[in-house]
């Protein structure tokens, strides 16, 4: 039996994004009468049906009671604890959640984003692929509340909900010198986003208030993923004067950089010392427990999803910023 055709295929066959199909369909917005014309008659030649009940329950009372979110990486815990936190509030206020997964690509951040619209989402939680993200942008300009989690945007002012990732790189650094080390070797997060940039901001303010040098061929710059962070460890470990413990800027990262330390045979902490930030599963068990700073990931996703259900309900209030503390688990790693 042959599929339906679904949103995405009359998008495809009319060249043109989902939202614009949606637009069509429910002669909302402005669109040009070609690119009307060209939608419908991909509509007709693929023989799309709009579901017309799921139109009606979406307009119902201008709502559809539909929240979604967008997450880079399910794999990191963090992000499944912080989607647990939406969706408990979504529940109890009648809504249901979209999750979709971007895996760190625009394009797929862009595909979601455009999917989110064209179901009528009343709002949309996200951490930014960057720090000027235009799709995210314009997705505000469309009329649709967002909040911004874990990564902020430095343009356009939203709603945003944060860990305070400056202190809490500055508490583990400092964990780590106090403990003896002076050659600190970073695995952090991408040049371009507010998370990376702060915790590389507070490993430097950690050595200059301890009086010690700062030193570029121990930085190195990661994309948040378990092979980047193995990779950074292997070069930093590989250094002529190697460092004698590291600071992995996720958990994900922190993951790769153990894998690489095991793959060397290094000891922990006699051989070389590590600090993560984020809880790993399974943290405390480790041999030996992994000291790590621990994000508030839950709270994350409640709070942002309750200043969602506050813009839907009054778009024109003021954007409110809120900013967690992290907190620095001291185990044996380092």
């Amino acid at each position: 039996m042959k599929k339906p055709a679904s949103l995405i295929d009359v998008a495809r066959r009319a060249k043109v994004n989902i939202s614009t199909v949606s637009r069509t369909i429910n002669q909302t917005g402005k669109i040009g009468s070609e690119t009307q014309a060209r939608v419908l008659k991909a509509m007709r030649e693929l023989g799309y049906k709009p579901n017309r009940v799921a139109r009606r329950l979406r307009t119902q009372e201008g709502s559809s009671h539909l929240l979604g979110l967008i997450i880079p990486n399910i794999q990191n815990s963090f992000f499944a604890d912080l989607a647990r936190g939406v969706e408990d509030v979504a529940y109890k206020n009648n809504f249901a959640l979209l999750l979709c997964n971007y895996d760190e690509d625009e394009a797929k951040e862009r595909f979601y984003l455009d999917v989110l619209q064209s179901e009528s989402v009343d709002g949309i939680i996200l951490p930014p692929i960057h720090e000027n993200d235009p799709a995210v942008l314009q997705v505000v300009r469309n009329g649709i509340p967002v909040v911004c989690v874990d990564r902020s945007l430095s343009s356009g002012n939203l709603d945003k909900v944060e860990v305070d990732n400056h202190t809490g790189a500055l508490k583990a650094v400092e964990h780590i010198i106090a403990q003896g080390h002076k050659r600190i070797g970073l695995i952090g997060g991408p040049a371009d986003s507010s998370t990376g940039r702060e915790r590389l901001r507070g490993y430097k303010d950690a050595h200059t208030q301890a009086g010690l040098p700062i030193k570029a061929e121990l930085i190195r710059f990661g994309d948040f993923k378990q092979e980047s962070g193995q990779t950074l460890a292997h070069e930093l470990l590989s250094l002529a004067d190697p460092p004698t413990a590291l600071f992995a800027c996720n958990g994900l990262m922190t993951a790769g950089a153990l894998e690489a330390i095991a793959a060397r045979g290094l000891k922990i902490p006699k051989q070389v010392g590590i600090v993560g930030f984020d809880e790993l599963p399974l943290s405390s068990v480790f041999n030996p427990p992994l000291t790590v700073v621990r994000q508030p990931a839950y709270e994350v996703g409640k709070y942002a999803a309750e200043l969602l259900l506050k813009r839907i309900e009054d778009a024109k209030r003021p954007a409110t910023s809120l900013k967690l503390m992290p907190e620095l688990i001291i185990r044996k790693s380092c």
